[in-house]
């Protein structure tokens, strides 16, 4: 069985229906409109299939996105990513389109809402910055924001599914280099230095780290779904289901923490909170309930980052060791589904085949348990042609296109190792590339370059390097909807924060940070390019003749780039020199792992050009 499906599973009928059945719930409760978020009570970017109540309502299946019912309309907010997407998914005469960039659901509330509206929301689905701003800008209008108890669109929803309850695992010494007792104790340590008593860990990403587990309870990410509580001195609370845990994890995790239920979690925070407690919670990622639970308990938030989220990105040696290795076993199956991709004629093989050989050559990687493929990490975008022009695409039976000659085929996929989460995208020419193609897959070739051989000096952010990747094609007039970089975990999140290169990008880059590094150009109804390869922040050194020491970026994935889509009289010295000492490091890491044709075949893909 495949980790990916191709079902269709939404429909833009349903939405005209069950927006009816809501506004009725509604009315009844004395709502003059509700917010659906993309959002679980962890807000993180997979949530379980019960929580999928914004692809429910509206059939809109992206990752991030929002839909606000009012008595008489209904909006669905999407990013630049998915605005295609939006358009094929949903039933546009029930929603309007917006963007959530341009006119998120609250500056959208101030314009439209009117004096006396009341806005429900679920109080567990968005955060405590969301909600906030959802509250200020109601009450500028006149309005009011109604935390509900119950969430309306799940007492329509009758066959919800039921919540995750996957077994936990331990996450084994050698990939995560750090023992969890010595993690929770630094996270005391920072706890106690902001002036709290505990903080609540909302992120199951940061649970996963801090006590060295993994989990299986979302799509493509190893997580087990839980809080913790951490107190500044004393020992943790855990909260998870019992039914997620063996005789051994049990054994583990009770020598960290007291593990309790999920439900005890409200009881226990309102009792710190009565006992006077400081109570740390970061506002862009804990859930509003919390803060309520809190002060309405007479507790003192303190408003606090979650502590685990910037160690957590700063890989140590043993998890940028992992991480080597993962993408060298990675490339060799990449390099294998580009030569199987080579070789078939324009026209024999549709997306889903595609991915369901490259799914297949990522399976058979490794002869160790322990370096096998234990997922992908996230849906694989397969998009042949046009559909390559939807930047998060995923292929249904329903969309599936061949791959025919004279089209670029954008491919964007990655695996989940037990040592490293992979990330690659390649764009491969099907047949004879228009020079049009050949020239703009340069140009956003040239912007992956200019990332790759980039020096900074410390306190350099993503933000101020984003514009470097898109200076070859603002030159030329064009640019692209998404944000050029993005964080990685370690056989966790394969989209990880603080870290980021975009213009939203503030964290400064530190050493051991691992980002992507993806730009694009996206021609709508024609085929999207993007290229892209896993970067790590390396430690400053002092440049030769220099005064100031730099950090750069060493690359960790490994696999060619089509030299078809290359114009050569487009990049300059410089950039010819990397890209072949980046080929012919693909071959001489690559090479002794695979052979016969396949190897025949890298060494064409990666001579010098």
């Amino acid at each position: 069985m495949m980790f990916q499906s191709f079902d269709v599973s939404t429909d833009p009928s349903q939405g005209i229906d069950r927006v009816a059945r809501l506004r009725a719930r509604l009315a009844a409760a004395g709502l003059d409109g509700f917010l659906v978020p993309r959002a679980d009570e962890h807000q993180g970017e997979y949530v379980p299939a019960r929580a999928e109540r914004l692809a429910w309502l509206t059939g809109f299946t992206g990752s991030a996105g929002a839909a606000l019912v009012m008595r008489d309309s209904a909006a669905l907010f999407v990013d630049g990513r998915y605005t295609l997407q939006a358009a094929t998914q949903v039933d546009t005469a029930t929603f309007a389109i917006e963007s959530l960039i341009d006119t998120p659901p609250a500056k959208w509330l101030a314009a439209h809402a009117g004096a006396g509206a009341a806005i429900g929301f679920d109080p567990w689905l968005h955060t405590i910055a969301e909600a906030e701003g959802l509250r200020a800008a109601l009450e500028k209008a006149g309005g009011r924001l109604v935390a509900v108890e119950e969430n309306p669109v799940d007492a329509i929803w009758p066959d919800q599914p039921a919540a995750p309850a996957a077994k936990i695992e331990i996450h084994p010494f050698g990939f995560a280099g750090e023992l969890a007792k010595d993690k929770i104790a630094r996270l005391a340590g920072e706890i106690a230095a902001a002036g709290a008593d505990c903080a609540v860990l909302t992120d199951p990403s940061s649970l996963a780290w801090a006590f060295n587990i993994r989990g299986g309870d979302v799509p493509h990410t190893p997580l087990a779904l839980g809080f913790a509580i951490l107190p500044a001195t004393g020992l943790p609370l855990v909260f998870l289901s019992r039914a997620k845990l063996t005789i051994e994890t049990e054994a583990y995790l009770t020598q960290l923490a007291a593990v309790l239920e999920p439900e005890a979690l409200e009881g226990r925070l309102a009792a710190l909170a009565a006992a006077g407690s400081r109570i740390a919670l970061d506002p862009a990622l804990a859930a509003e309930k919390l803060r309520m639970i809190v002060e309405d308990n007479g507790g003192t938030l303190v408003r606090l980052a979650d502590p685990a989220r910037l160690p957590r990105a700063i890989k140590n040696e043993a998890e940028l060791a992992g991480s080597r290795a993962a993408h060298r076993r990675d490339g060799a199956a990449v390099v294998r589904f580009l030569h199987w991709l080579d070789t078939r004629a324009p026209g024999s093989i549709d997306e889903i085949a595609a991915v369901t050989a490259l799914e297949g050559f990522r399976r058979s990687t490794g002869e160790e348990a322990q370096m096998k493929l234990r997922d992908i990490s996230f849906d694989t975008i397969s998009g042949a042609g046009p559909n390559g022009a939807i930047v998060h695409y995923r292929v249904t039976t329903k969309t599936s296109r061949k791959l025919d000659a004279g089209e670029l085929y954008l491919v964007d996929s990655g695996g989940q190792y037990q040592d490293g989460t992979t990330d690659i995208t390649r764009t491969v020419a099907i047949g004879e590339p228009s020079e049009e193609m050949r020239e703009r897959a340069t140009l956003v070739l040239k912007g992956l370059i200019a990332l790759s051989t980039l020096r900074f000096p410390a306190g350099t952010r993503g933000s101020d390097i984003d514009a470097l990747a898109r200076h070859a094609l603002w030159q030329a007039g064009l640019d692209y909807a998404h944000g050029t970089g993005h964080g990685v975990g370690s056989f966790l999140s394969v989209h990880e924060g603080p870290q980021r290169i975009a213009k939203t990008g503030t964290q400064p880059l530190l050493a051991g940070m691992i980002l992507s590094n993806e730009p694009g150009y996206y021609k709508a109804g024609h085929y999207g390019i993007r290229l892209e390869n896993l970067i790590v922040v390396t430690p400053a050194q002092q440049v030769p003749g220099g005064e100031i020491a730099m950090h750069g970026f060493e690359t960790l994935t490994l696999a060619p780039f089509d030299r078809r889509l290359v114009r050569t009289d487009l990049l300059t010295a410089a950039e010819l020199r990397w890209l072949d000492a980046y080929h012919a490091r693909v071959l001489a890491e690559i090479g002794p792992m695979v052979g016969g044709d396949v190897l025949a075949w890298l060494e064409a893909a990666t001579a010098p050009l």
